[in-house]
């Protein structure tokens, strides 16, 4: 019997270890305050279901701590200490997870807290993860019904403007994604106009890398500045979606569909629009990619990319701006879905729709030269027409546990149409007259473009040894066929007519391109804490560029090639790129640095004369990055990127472009490439018990060997533009600024100051002497804002500035002056379901020695809403535009020797009765 009782005893005695190696918790306990150890605080682990005691223990010396759990389950965590509040937090442990490291637990003194209890999750509002700040939805209030852009206004470094376009910490989002995946791909507006706000659970900030870089997590370089809208679980399954439709004078209107039908992982979502107020409600910015637009060539790893041509010749490329009254009708229809336990997923998007835009634009521009300045009066009368379909779709699949494909294809299809009818005139200073030019242009074009890209990746069983590929292919087709008509009549000093010139030219553009870009990194670790990255890119390009003038022989009949404005063209391209990149991190340090090296071979074959233009550059591209967290909500990211700017082809092809006879441009094959340095900065941080944000970003960049413009302007105001490389100067481009964001208790009043700097040095040879022009621009924001629920809300904003900008050539005639800016809405919410509302804005330029008059504008805008239905889910809304009618377009730039200054056509006052409804079962919700 003893024997038994022996064994049962080792029995019992092996299960308890079991149970103690199995099912761990540890931690340690400090003060927030002094950051020391707190000795004795009392440790208990209850369990979820009950609140019944299961292991209890006190904190030793360094305020550590260790409990051993008999069995796996649902637990709470409990920490007290004397005059300190408790710390709360559930957890579970499993078979999976059967240890908990809570690592260092802040406690807080209860005359802080007013004797609160801490729940970690509920608390913070804020989040620092790395370089992405989350927002917690639920910690800012919104209206029922409220969208995605009402609780973006109230986060904190987050402005939306009257058009939606979002900026974030001084710089704009380009990106919003839900759940992580594209949502309609290149429109953020279609998120955050259309889902709901009361469906969010977290937002994030942060700059989205590329696949590849956040893969091997090598910097790259591609930054696009983006936010994630993350859903409540509970709003995954269900349909909601908004019609609204609005009449208003003058003819303006406006409608819009979208339903959205979600289910787990399966999206299902479409829309329609039509109006010409303003809400065009179509991005575009897939034509900033390669092969999509009107621009002449993109950088990728110090390719030169060619698609299409930089000139004013070229079709029309879609953006609006404000300038002009816009008619859009656009469509889309949104799938994506994961299945196979999230092994396999697919994003599909398709789009088409129209732009339509025409208005008048008039500018006075002052040319400084080395001799004094020519001011040139311009008048534009402009109808650009754009129709765009566009399908994309991407495909991830997860090939085993240890590799990953993905796949992505595009394509866009897209003709255009442009008409602009100028006339200008050049005077010698504000004296006599120089030249007058009447001049109209016409074009009409059609694009083709598809994009393939493939991306694999594979972890090995060593902990951070992985291998990757990347595989991309871009097609483009672009032809445009229009018309070029000018008369300038030039004059004396006297102002007297001496000469006639006339051009009444046909123009062809065609031009062809494929890519072919690939990059394989292989990283493997060194140590716990040093690993290293190797990669190696072999890239190709092949285009084809042919540009026709034809002078008219006869009336309507175009068939006598000019060769001084023809060439055609074929482009080969053919480079290797290798890098080496070491990667540090341990504990709150993050270190990464390394170079790239490229050999490219560039060869240019004119079809016109057979000769053959060979070039080989050499490219290297330096890199660093060092990031601290302090803590969890405080952070510090430093980069550093050096860069080969290669010249693009237009600066390098010979030929004379004279779509405007006055201002001519012709390349320079003998540029050299010019390198930049780009050195940034990040600072985040914020507290919780006093609900401060605090942000800090700056940016320089400085080039060695520019590449500037060579302005030639002659004595009868002609002007022939030609790059060249200027040794010995160093163009400098920063910006930078600071937030800080809190709360008021008393009044629940949000505030916000922050200051915003931006400015640059820059130099071009003007008739053969160096011009220097230095440009700084400064701002503040003070912003206060607050909210009462189902009773009122407001924000107001204000920003002075100051502009300084001058020219080595002239400096007397500078463009320095005080800006002011200002914005303010409310709305109150009044018995009966009523609702009144109100934004204005404010806008003051001082006037400079450039121009004589201050410029200032006033738009105020007001409505009244009824709200109907239960869920008040329908709304009768009667809006006024613009009641003061000062919606003048403006805009002043500096640039080179030339400070511009242009007034536009744009929407005015006008009145519109609106009806909108929205619609949703999500989540529990009936609809309505």
């Amino acid at each position: 019997m003893k024997i038994f009782y022996l064994l049962l005893s080792v029995m019992c005695l092996s299960a308890r270890l079991y149970a103690q190696t199995g099912y761990l918790v540890k931690g340690a306990v400090t003060d927030t305050a002094s950051n020391t150890n707190l000795q004795n605080a009392s440790v208990s682990v209850l369990q979820a279901k009950d609140s019944m005691l299961v292991s209890f223990t006190r904190t030793k010396l360094d305020g550590a701590f260790n409990l051993t759990l008999p069995k796996k389950g649902s637990y709470i965590l409990m920490i007290t200490y004397p005059k300190y509040a408790d710390y709360v937090e559930r957890f579970t442990l499993d078979s999976a997870h059967q240890s908990r490291d809570f690592g260092k637990l802040n406690l807080f003194l209860k005359s802080r807290l007013l004797q609160e209890v801490i729940i970690k999750g509920q608390v913070s509002a804020i989040k620092i993860k790395g370089d992405t700040t989350e927002f917690n939805a639920g910690n800012f209030k919104v209206q029922p019904n409220a969208k995605v852009e009402d609780l973006l206004k109230q986060l904190p470094g987050i402005q939306v403007d009257q058009n939606g376009k979002i900026t974030a910490q001084g710089q704009a989002v380009s990106k919003v994604l839900v759940d992580g995946e594209e949502f309609f791909g290149d429109d953020p507006t279609l998120v955050t106009k259309n889902i709901r706000a009361d469906m969010v659970d977290k937002v994030q900030l942060y700059d989205k890398k590329s696949d590849q870089a956040t893969f091997t997590g090598i910097d790259d370089g591609e930054k696009t500045k983006t936010i994630n809208i993350k859903l409540k679980e509970d709003k995954k399954n269900g349909m909601f979606g908004k019609v609204d439709a609005g009449a208003g004078t003058d003819g303006y209107y406006q409608g819009q569909a979208m339903i959205n039908a979600f289910k787990g992982k399966k999206k299902l979502a479409a829309y329609g629009t039509a109006a010409n107020n303003g809400k065009v409600s179509l991005g575009w910015e897939d034509n900033n990619k390669y092969g999509t637009s009107g621009d002449d060539m993109q950088f990728e790893d110090g390719m030169i990319f060619i698609n299409g041509n930089n000139d004013e010749f070229s079709s029309w490329n879609g953006n609006y701006n404000g300038e002009g009254i816009p008619v859009a009708r656009n469509g889309g229809a949104h799938f994506e879905n994961k299945w196979k336990n999230d092994k396999q997923s697919l994003n599909a998007n398709y789009k088409i729709g129209s732009l339509d835009v025409s208005g008048n634009r008039n500018s006075l521009i002052n040319n400084t030269l080395p001799s004094g300045v020519n001011t040139t009066s311009s008048d534009e009368n402009f109808d650009n027409y754009l129709f765009r379909q566009k399908l994309d779709f991407t495909y991830q699949v997860k090939l085993d546990t240890t590799s990953n494909l993905k796949i992505s294809v595009d394509g866009t299809l897209r003709n255009s149409r442009s008409s602009s009818a100028y006339q200008s005139s050049v005077q010698r200073g504000f004296d006599t007259l120089l030249n007058h030019n009447a001049r109209s242009l016409t074009s009409e074009g059609d694009q083709r473009n598809m994009n393939m890209t493939a991306f694999w990746n594979k972890k090995f069983k060593k902990a951070g040894r992985t291998i990757s590929l990347n595989l991309k292919e871009s097609l483009n087709d672009d032809n445009s066929d229009g018309f070029l008509n000018s008369e300038i009549d030039f004059y004396d000093e006297l102002g007297q007519q001496d000469s006639v010139s006339n051009i009444n030219q046909q123009k062809t553009n065609t031009s062809k391109s494929s890519l072919f870009n690939s990059n394989l990194t292989y990283t493997e670790p060194l140590s716990k804490t040093f690993s290293t990255i190797l990669n190696y890119g072999l890239n190709y390009n092949h285009a084809i560029s042919d540009l026709r003038s034809y002078n008219q022989t006869l009336p309507g009949i175009y068939n006598e090639l000019d060769s001084l404005y023809s060439n055609k063209f074929t482009f080969d391209q053919f480079s290797h790129a290798g890098g080496l990149n070491f990667n540090y991190k341990k504990g709150k340090t993050t270190l990464n640095f390394g170079t790239k090296a490229q050999t490219l071979n560039f060869k240019q074959l004119n079809g016109y004369t057979s000769r053959v233009y060979e070039r080989n550059f050499f490219n290297w591209m330096p890199q660093a990055m060092f990031q601290y967290r302090f803590s969890q909500q405080r952070s510090f990211r430093f980069n550093y990127n050096g860069s080969t700017e290669q010249p693009t082809i237009n600066q390098l092809q010979p030929v004379l472009v004279n779509d405007d006879p006055l201002n001519i441009v012709i390349g320079n094959p003998a540029l050299k490439p010019a390198f930049r340095n780009r050195f940034n900065i990040n600072y985040n941080s914020y507290k919780v018990l006093t609900n401060q944000n605090i942000y800090v970003y700056g940016s320089v960049s400085l080039v060695s060997n520019p590449i500037v413009s060579n302005n030639v302007t002659d004595q009868t105001g002609k002007t022939v533009y030609q790059s060249s490389n200027l040794s010995g100067k160093t163009p400098v481009n920063y910006y930078g600024g600071f937030g800080y964001y809190s709360k008021i208790k008393k009044p629940e009043l949000n505030y916000g100051i922050s200051f915003n700097t931006d400015g640059n040095t820059y130099y071009n040879l003007t008739n053969n002497v160096v011009n220097r022009t230095v440009s700084n621009n400064y701002s503040g924001n003070i912003q206060l804002s607050k909210y009462k629920q189902k009773k009122y809300e407001f924000s107001v904003n204000f920003r002075p500035g100051y502009s300084f900008g001058e020219s080595s050539l002239q400096q007397q005639v500078n463009n320095n002056g005080w800006t002011f800016n200002s914005d303010a809405s409310f709305n109150i919410y009044l018995p009966g379901k009523l609702q009144i509302g109100s934004d204005a804005n404010y806008e003051f330029r001082q006037k400079t020695q450039s121009f004589n008059e201050n410029f200032d504008r006033m738009i105020w805008n007001a409505w009244i809403s009824r709200k109907f239905l239960k869920q008040d889910n329908l709304a009768v809304t009667v809006k006024g535009n613009d009641l003061l009618n000062q919606n003048v377009g403006f805009n002043r730039y500096a640039f080179n020797n030339q400070i511009s200054q242009t007034n536009y056509t744009t929407i005015r006052r006008y009145f519109m009765f609106s009806v909108t409804w929205d619609f949703n079962k999500m989540g529990g919700a009936s609809a309505k």
